[in-house]
């Protein structure tokens, strides 16, 4: 499957949990016929609870309903938790489980790190927020922050094909005669053209990472990224200073309050090279970053469940949906210039590694492994990751229940 630019979609900006679990939710109580969710993480918290319920209320009425959830991410979701979805008709799946090996988890690479709802080829919501309480803002210092969308019009079926297609037994339909699209300029407000890409392990390895390339090459004015995971290839390094170098504004958001410290640590890293080519980098501090969003210009962005690291770019399943309007880019133009202004500190000459032998040295080994990153990745784990379906609670057999019928009436069964 390769999809194309879809014209005519209407697209909402969705920031943090606080937006996006009542979008979500709402979309759930009114769906008729089908949701397919997919999904990183997704705890036992009253976040999880609430999505449990939602989706156990459609699928009591007869809605069809598959959830995907990643094996390393959400594992110690309870049996009677599961149950209850699986008995009401619910198909629960999970990519790559693996048992715990001497207390660790072994699944670590290729992970499933989409986050997709679809409802009744209707609606679709892609990004990077998770269905756990610390994507909502009362949730205190630790509070993610992050981003989605919520999509409708034709590139809805893009994403439902997508989904569709990766479900077991569901051979992909290749349409070589497919016309290709390109954006073009958009004249109708509220109209924005949209494609939908994904990574993959197969045919799509490099898609995400192949489309920031051609948005910084084609930079003229402006880009500003803002991404949790920041350890990108060497390609996507080289571009983003070559962007700033021909004169384009190039404005990078990283975490300065980091959810895992070595985040910060592999960051810094690449402060000098960054810097000393014109660009300009801000750590955000008022709390965890998870968002995964950038611009161009002022008709370019993408919003999707994508880190720039080497997990996300070599090995993760990942999904973004890229977006060509003006009024929407505006809208993520705002929320970003709004953070670098209140929450980020810029990183200036003072946070920069300085030029010492050892720095050299381990700025020569950074480079040398994004550079050659992609090739390193065939020695990792090459099993191919299975999905496992969680078969419904086994239910009392009927022997059982006529005696306990029999009991209550006094009759011999």
């Amino acid at each position: 499957m390769k999809c194309s630019w879809q014209s005519g979609n209407r697209i909402k900006l969705l920031e943090n949990g606080d937006q996006y679990y009542p979008a979500v939710f709402a979309a759930i109580e009114q769906a008729q016929s089908r949701v397919l969710l997919e999904t990183f993480i997704w705890f036992e918290d009253n976040v999880g609870r609430k999505l449990h319920a939602v989706l156990l209320r459609a699928a009591q009425r007869g809605v069809h309903i598959e959830v995907l959830l990643d094996g390393y991410g959400s594992p110690d979701l309870s049996d009677e938790f599961v149950g209850e979805l699986t008995s009401a008709g619910v198909v629960f799946r999970y990519y790559d489980p693996r048992p715990p090996l001497f207390g660790m988890r072994t699944n670590v690479f290729r992970r499933m790190h989409r986050k997709i709802v679809v409802v009744d080829e209707q609606v679709a919501f892609v990004g990077g927020i998770n269905y756990s309480a610390e994507h909502m803002s009362d949730y205190g210092p630790e509070a993610k922050q992050d981003y989605a969308v919520q999509v409708e019009g034709p590139v809805v079926q893009d994403i439902l094909q997508f989904v569709v297609e990766n479900l077991p037994g569901k051979a992909a339909v290749r349409r070589w005669w497919k016309r290709r699209h390109r954006a073009e300029e958009n004249t109708k407000p509220g109209e924005a053209q949209a494609l939908f890409i994904w990574r993959d392990n197969e045919e799509h390895r490099d898609d995400i990472e192949r489309h920031y390339l051609k948005m910084l090459a084609n930079a003229r004015r402006e880009v500003i990224i803002a991404n949790a995971y920041f350890f990108p290839g060497y390609r996507l390094l080289h571009a983003m200073r070559n962007a700033a170098r021909r004169g384009v504004r190039v404005r990078l958001i990283v975490q300065g309050e980091p959810d895992m410290p070595i985040v910060t640590v592999g960051a810094r890293l690449l402060y000098n090279y960054l810097v000393k080519g014109g660009v300009e980098i801000y750590e955000y501090r008022r709390r965890p970053l998870h968002g995964k969003v950038a611009l161009m210009d002022d008709h370019w962005v993408t919003v999707g469940s994508s880190n720039l690291d080497p997990l996300s770019l070599s090995l993760n399943l990942e999904a973004n949906l890229i977006i060509h309007d003006r009024e929407f880019n505006q809208t993520l133009r705002d929320n970003l210039t709004a953070i670098i202004a209140e929450d980020c500190v810029r990183v200036d000459e003072s946070m920069v590694p300085k030029r010492t032998w050892w720095n050299l040295g381990k700025s020569v080994v950074v480079f040398h492994f994004l550079r050659h990153f992609p090739a390193l990745v065939g020695w990792l784990p090459a099993h191919t990751p299975k999905l496992a379906q969680v078969p419904p609670p086994v239910q009392p057999e009927m022997e059982t229940q006529d005696r306990v019928e029999a009991g209550n009436t006094g009759v011999k069964p």
